[in-house]
């Protein structure tokens, strides 16, 4: 007993001990039910997998650069009956934009909810498209849109109005960066379709930038047709950034 004691004491520091402390504190390698460890790199209850994939992702982050604003909108579970019982899945509606007039959403299905939204995340970023602001508030004019059973109306408000809409269409205009509209949906409530109508309204927004440029007027000439005097129409004209 002295020799293997003598043995034991002197062993070097870091080498493997066969016997656990008292009281069961400090398991080794193995997990606390006598499993494989679970290192950093090692499945867990939370992170569904060794690579991490299970584990929500900070959902407002840079990318190349910039900051963009990340809106979960719908998470619609469907299962599949196939032989021994259902198999379960996860589809996932996201709205993304960046603040400055630039938005877009995207549809992503999975077996799991986070990866179900990183592919709508993905999707979106991939669809976005630029709106045309007025000073960087609200919209050029009023526009009307509808998809399948969906019909929305979007209307231009003043200053401190603020984002009148429920549902999608706010996490829409919030993500775009607008501050002041009024909004009305009329038919379903189906958000994948009030989605797509109200980014059909929001794709035929002009601004009179674009239309004088089309015409080959000066923007001016345009803002003073409605019987406004040339000293203003020329002060708008100066303001219209986009």
């Amino acid at each position: 007993m002295a020799d293997e004691t003598e043995i034991q004491a002197g062993a070097p520091e870091g080498a493997p001990v066969d016997a656990a402390p008292a009281g069961g504190e400090g398991r080794g390698p193995r997990g606390p039910r006598g499993g494989r460890g679970r290192g950093p790199g090692g499945g867990n209850r939370d992170g569904r997998g060794r690579d991490g994939r299970g584990r929500r992702d900070d959902r407002n982050r840079d990318e190349g650069g910039e900051e963009l604003i990340e809106k979960l909108v719908h998470i619609n579970r469907v299962s599949k009956t196939v032989k021994g019982g259902k198999r379960f899945g996860f589809a996932a509606l996201v709205i993304v934009g960046d603040g400055k007039g630039r938005v877009g959403f995207g549809h992503g299905k999975a077996r799991e909810v986070p990866e179900a939204i990183t592919k709508a995340t993905a999707a979106a970023k991939k669809a976005m498209v630029r709106v045309p602001l007025r000073e960087g508030r609200t919209l050029h004019h009023d526009g009307n849109g509808h998809f399948g059973a969906g019909r929305v109306t979007l209307r231009a408000a003043p200053q401190g109005t603020g984002i009148i809409a429920g549902g999608p269409m706010r996490a829409i205009f919030e993500s775009l960066g607008v501050a002041d509209v009024v909004t009305k949906s009329v038919g379903t409530s189906n958000p994948y379709n009030m989605i797509r109508a109200t980014f059909q309204a929001l794709s035929e927004q002009t601004s009179p930038k674009s239309v004088a440029q089309r015409r080959g007027k000066k923007i001016a000439d345009l803002l003073g047709r409605g019987g406004a005097s040339e000293a203003v129409a020329e002060a708008d004209a100066a303001a219209v950034v986009e």
